[in-house]
């Protein structure tokens, strides 16, 4: 998750909100992102709400040193839709790019410190219930992931179990993962495994698949290695891909970008000179092995960038996953 939404002052009346149903599922968990920067009005409007259990908002971040949290209005879009189609949406903090940024990773630092923790951990529990929200998605990587975290999730899921929310993880083997204590798994009620960017644009020397079925693999193999129950485990797939030699650039391809510009691209895995991607053959491969294997479902980074019609993924996903 490589980007980080801006920052905005909004609140909804306390009038307006209510609580969601936390429910409870299996390995047919479809979890995914939507990024706050779009237009999610429109976006909204537009999901297949039947084929997803659940929505990430991303992301919403710390304002300022007392730890509190932007809310986008676009976000209010999403609730709406999102609720009357019974599809829980959490809130996710932190993102790549929040992670990466010197400022933002000192002000998480010093919130998850012994010294501002019990107060950061308050406002984000009543922050989920103010704006309705179904729990809090943790996105911190990297650099990010330092001493105090392993306590700060102990802290923040007594705080949301006692509101009745959901809380999760997103988590990457290579990138961070080595920092989270064992003992954190307990507390989420599901982990998002990032099983992508093995490569990409800042290792423009080394091309290829940045996310392939055996790296989906070996990354789940770790995560149960160290732990981590079974169903627990939501493998994340990517719809998006990196470009490498005449097609090299710092920001990703979109699926759906990709197959207008590359008819029969959704076949295949790679694409002009060179995309590397995700098409459907890999897709519900890697469906697959999280129905034969138990695993807890799929998580997608990120939903506005499936393609429309037959080289759509998500419908792909749904049907492996309900043996169709």
């Amino acid at each position: 998750m490589i980007r980080i939404a801006r920052f905005h002052r909004w609140l909804w009346p306390i009038a307006a909100l209510c609580l969601w149903p936390v429910a409870t599922f299996g390995g047919d968990r479809v979890v995914a992102y939507v990024p706050n920067w779009i237009d999610l009005s429109s976006f909204a409007e537009t999901i297949d709400y039947a084929k997803i259990t659940h929505l990430n908002v991303a992301f919403e971040n710390p304002l300022n040193d007392r730890g509190e949290l932007s809310f986008n209005p676009k976000d209010e879009a999403l609730l709406a839709r999102a609720r009357a189609n019974n599809v829980p949406v959490l809130v996710s903090l932190g993102g790549g790019s929040a992670s990466e940024d010197p400022k933002a990773r000192a002000r998480f630092a010093m919130l998850l410190a012994d010294g501002k923790r019990a107060s950061f951990v308050a406002g984000l529990a009543d922050y989920v219930l103010r704006h309705g929200f179904a729990g809090l998605d943790v996105d911190l990587e990297g650099p990010a992931i330092d001493a105090h975290y392993g306590t700060f999730i102990a802290d923040l899921a007594a705080a949301l179990k006692l509101k009745g929310k959901l809380l999760t993880a997103a988590l990457s083997q290579g990138y961070g993962g080595d920092k989270v204590p064992d003992a954190a798994f307990a507390h989420f009620d599901f982990v998002n495994v990032m099983a992508y960017d093995a490569t990409g644009p800042w290792n423009p020397k080394k091309p290829g698949q940045h996310s392939s079925l055996e790296f989906a693999r070996e990354t789940v193999s770790y995560w149960l290695a160290r732990g981590l129950p079974m169903q627990k485990v939501v493998l994340g797939v990517p719809f998006y891909g990196w470009g490498f030699g005449a097609a090299f650039r710092k920001d990703d391809y979109a699926y759906s970008a990709i197959v207008v510009a590359h008819p029969g691209a959704e076949k295949v895995d790679q694409a002009g000179e060179t995309i590397w991607y995700n098409g459907l053959p890999t897709i519900r491969a890697k469906a697959a092995y999280v129905k034969e294997h138990g695993l807890g479902g799929v998580m997608i980074w990120s939903l506005d960038q499936d393609a429309k019609g037959t080289a759509a993924l998500l419908p792909a996903i749904h049907d492996v996953l309900h043996g169709r």
